[in-house]
């Protein structure tokens, strides 16, 4: 009898640690759960000036664009942090440009999802510059995979942005591949250099991203 009560309060312990660790894996917006670095890319109009110490977390202000017309397209360039850590360089990318540093790609995982107003879109894809290793030629190129983010009625989810944040997919075929060896390549691969976030806007006030220590 006592075995079996030793039994029965084990396979309790058992079922409650396990439904904890679930309940610990994800919150209710579609994030993990856990500890992790907040970055805000803030849409604003060029007609406003944009506080730029303004926010919880840190912050990158881009263009508005508008919900109907063309977007507007910000670079964030990206740099390899030396000490692994997430840090904003630069939050003003109302010019064009902003710059962030982060680890490189395997050691968390990215998430993200649409805020503010409904009705405003972006789209963001990673892009890098390849010299062509016969005529010297730069050129941009940007994965053929990206994340679009719309900002809809009712709740906001996360999402694994991971693969298209850290990743660029190389066109089959193409000079870049070729000297690259491979299809896909990692942000900060030697094969190519000056890697950047494109952030097109056509009206998106907040796109929220979230990177977990894996």
């Amino acid at each position: 009898m006592r075995f079996g009560l030793h039994l029965a309060a084990a396979v309790a312990a058992a079922l409650a640690a396990t439904t904890a660790a679930a309940q610990m894996g994800t919150t209710g917006n579609g994030a993990p759960s856990g500890s992790h670095f907040n970055l805000n890319i803030i849409g604003v109009s060029h007609d406003k000036s944009p506080n730029m110490n303004k926010g919880s977390g840190d912050v990158i202000f881009v263009d508005l664009g508008t919900r109907t017309g063309d977007a507007v397209t910000t670079k964030i360039l990206l740099s390899q942090s030396a000490d692994s850590t997430f840090e904003v360089l630069d939050k003003n990318g109302t010019d064009g440009e902003a710059s962030f540093a982060l680890p490189v790609p395997g050691t968390y995982t990215v998430w993200a999802r649409a805020l503010g107003t409904p009705g405003g879109q972006s789209k963001m894809a990673t892009c890098a510059t390849f010299i062509d290793p016969t005529t010297g030629t730069p050129t941009l190129l940007c994965s053929t995979e990206n994340e679009v983010f719309v900002r809809g009625t009712g709740k906001s989810s996360f999402r694994n942005v991971t693969t298209a944040l850290t990743t660029i997919t190389l066109v089959p075929g193409s000079p870049a591949e070729l000297a690259c060896a491979t299809p896909t390549v990692s942000l900060f691969a030697a094969c190519l250099q000056d890697f950047l976030w494109q952030y097109d806007n056509n009206g998106l006030k907040l796109l929220q991203v979230r990177f977990y220590p894996n």
